[in-house]
């Protein structure tokens, strides 16, 4: 592998885009978004670039698992497992799992005339966005239109021998 091969692998896994990593490593930008894509089915650029993923995932402990595990715990939610309907607080017997899916808790207490006021809002993780991408790591929806099929085309010469001339 080449130094600017091996340049365009790191640049690579900033962000899994080829096009940008391309130009990165100095490849030319009228190029890039076709040299990008090539480099990535170099046999050695790929090995690379998987290897170094593999020791990210160990490093991390983050993995196509774990990152499923997650969006299903956000994706299946039951929010009356979760939260208080009645008085809009975190249930205290709610599991690890199910707090997982709350994004965020905010409580707000005023003081007033006629007494205090407690506000208070929980917001749950986008339960549609993780059932779409689970659906999507699935196969579920497939976006791709395929058009394939076994429709014979038949072509006939209608025009008379001798008539060439289109009248």
């Amino acid at each position: 592998m080449t130094d600017r091969q091996e340049k365009f692998c790191n640049e690579y896994l900033i962000d899994l885009n080829a096009t940008r990593a391309a130009i990165r490593a100095g490849y030319s930008n009228k190029t890039a978004d076709t040299q990008g894509p090539r480099l990535l089915q170099n046999v050695g650029v790929r090995a690379y670039i998987d290897a170094e993923i593999a020791k990210q995932s160990r490093r991390t402990g983050i993995n196509a698992d774990r990152v499923v595990k997650e969006l299903a715990r956000v994706a299946l939610i039951d929010p009356t497992k979760v939260i208080n309907m009645d008085n809009a607080t975190v249930k205290d017997d709610a599991s690890k799992d199910d707090t997982a899916a709350i994004s965020s808790v905010r409580v707000k207490t005023s003081k007033g005339v006629g007494g205090d006021s407690v506000e208070r809002e929980i917001k749950l993780n986008d339960k549609l966005k993780a059932l779409e991408l689970l659906g999507r790591h699935l196969g579920m929806f497939n976006d791709k239109l395929d058009v394939t099929g076994g429709v014979p085309v038949q072509i006939i010469d209608n025009i008379p021998d001798g008539d060439n001339n289109g009248s």
